[in-house]
């Protein structure tokens, strides 16, 4: 019997300031990767062809042809129809309607398919990650806002035609901060790493952080996850009552849906996390513990995602295969 041609995974991270292209080989290793700016605001076609063009890199880096190609997986941003393979608006880039997988199906000749960025990461951990073997996963990513997800015995909880587990906008202040969603109080508008740096840099401005006042002033934008890490271990305590007061929200979150669904493995991921991994998984592990019922504790493990960079797209791709029968 002639050997299948077809022996490569792309998995896919399209990201609202960069993207990411990555070969995997039939047993998921990492063969070669390709990065680039997603530059969303260029409009859709633009960014269509920086989506082709970084895979197209990513696949001559390997050494491999569209013929070696057994699939392409995507993990998005902002509403999708699933079913369709569409992203129906990605506020961060600008986009509206964007029929992604016909754009690849047409272009490399595979089966395509997309899935929430977020969803797709935690996917990964759940097959090679963190959480291996669980049966019920919760993955919280703090970033710009807070993206989460569930995998249920092996499979992605979704909505009838999208993701859902939204739980940035979960409410935990009755009448908190103005949400992107428009809300007032949800998880996101106090405990994502925007509203951390939001809260830091006035912190600076009231003069009670001198560390981060040195290494980036007020300036939203220079407040990363890793410089508000570096202002916590040079000793500005109120930058980790910030951080220790948000991880606080997010275990409250997380409590509620422990009650709700009993998962055996929650992963918290995301940048703030891998920049400060004790502090945050910690806290939440310690507010999580005290909001559940006690026969949901037991076995239950709260853990930093091990995949980094590559969650996403190591999750897509395995979803790809697994769409196609062939994981």
């Amino acid at each position: 019997m002639k050997e299948s041609k077809t022996t490569h995974w792309i998995g896919f991270d399209l990201g609202g300031t960069k993207m990411m292209a990555a070969v995997f080989d039939r047993n998921f290793n990492l063969t070669a990767s390709r990065k680039a700016k997603t530059k969303g605001l260029n409009g859709k076609n633009d960014g269509l062809e920086r989506i082709r063009t970084t895979i197209r890199g990513a696949m001559e880096d390997a050494g491999i042809e569209a013929e070696n190609l057994a699939g392409i997986g995507v993990g998005c941003p902002g509403p999708l129809d699933l079913d369709r393979g569409v992203i129906l608006h990605a506020p961060n880039l600008g986009w509206r309607n964007v029929n992604l997988k016909s754009s690849l199906e047409k272009t490399f000749q595979c089966p395509a398919v997309i899935a929430n960025d977020v969803d797709a990461g935690t996917y990964g951990e759940y097959r090679f990650g963190a959480a291996r073997g669980a049966r019920c996963v919760l993955g919280i990513f703090p970033g710009t806002g807070i993206g989460g997800a569930c995998i249920y015995e092996g499979r992605i909880l979704r909505g009838r035609t999208g993701s859902c587990m939204e739980i940035g906008h979960v409410k935990v202040r009755s009448e908190g901060p103005l949400c992107g969603c428009g809300r007032r109080g949800c998880l996101e508008s106090v405990a994502s790493r925007l509203a951390v740096s939001a809260e830091a840099a006035a912190a600076v401005f009231r003069g009670e952080a001198p560390v981060l006042q040195s290494l980036a002033g007020t300036d939203i934008a220079n407040i990363k996850s890793g410089t508000l890490a570096k202002s916590i271990r040079g000793g500005d305590a109120a930058i980790e009552n910030i951080v220790r007061a948000a991880a606080r929200h997010i275990g409250s979150a997380a409590a509620d849906v422990v009650n709700l669904l009993a998962p055996d493995v929650i992963v918290l991921g995301g940048g703030l996390v891998e920049a400060l991994p004790d502090l945050i998984v910690g806290e939440v592990r310690e507010t999580v513990l005290a909001g559940i019922m006690p026969a949901f504790a037991k076995g239950l493990k709260i853990v930093p995602a091990e995949l980094g960079d590559n969650a996403v797209a190591l999750g897509a791709a395995a979803l790809a295969a697994e769409e196609g029968g062939k994981a």
